[in-house]
């Protein structure tokens, strides 16, 4: 028993050696510059979002019903680089389906698209308030 233990030591040892080597040598799966460019390419979608977001709270008529409901707007617009992965995702949503409804310089708004607006606004201060 007492030559097996080291002898099976140095056998696994032996062995993983030429693993390990193998294993230093081996290439990234994802190319560096590949791996940049998906970055890049979420970092600009996050700001897409976060310029439509601003965009829309720009509106008179957001403004309007923001003022309306007593809500601080410029703290709302300062929350927006807040904003990040789902949560950015749904205020974007939100907001592009607000600048739909107010498209073409509409000047009345309807009660859906000031239900829109103010769940926009509730949700980026809840977001907000939550972390």
């Amino acid at each position: 028993m007492r030559i097996v233990r080291p002898s099976l030591a140095l056998l696994l040892s032996m062995l993983m050696i030429p693993a390990h080597s193998a294993v230093a040598g081996q290439q990234h799966l994802v190319n560096p510059s590949q791996l940049a460019a998906a970055v890049a390419q979420h970092v600009a979608a996050e700001d897409a979002d976060r310029a439509v977001i601003r965009d829309t709270l720009a509106r008179s008529a957001v403004r309007d019903v923001a003022t309306k409901l007593g809500l601080d707007i410029t703290r709302v617009t300062t929350a927006v680089d807040t904003l990040s992965g789902a949560d950015l995702e749904r205020a974007a949503a939100s907001a592009r389906h607000v600048d739909d409804q107010l498209v073409g310089g509409a000047s009345t708004i309807t009660l859906s698209t000031t239900t829109i607006i103010i769940g926009l606004l509730v949700l980026i201060l809840l977001i907000v308030a939550l972390r």
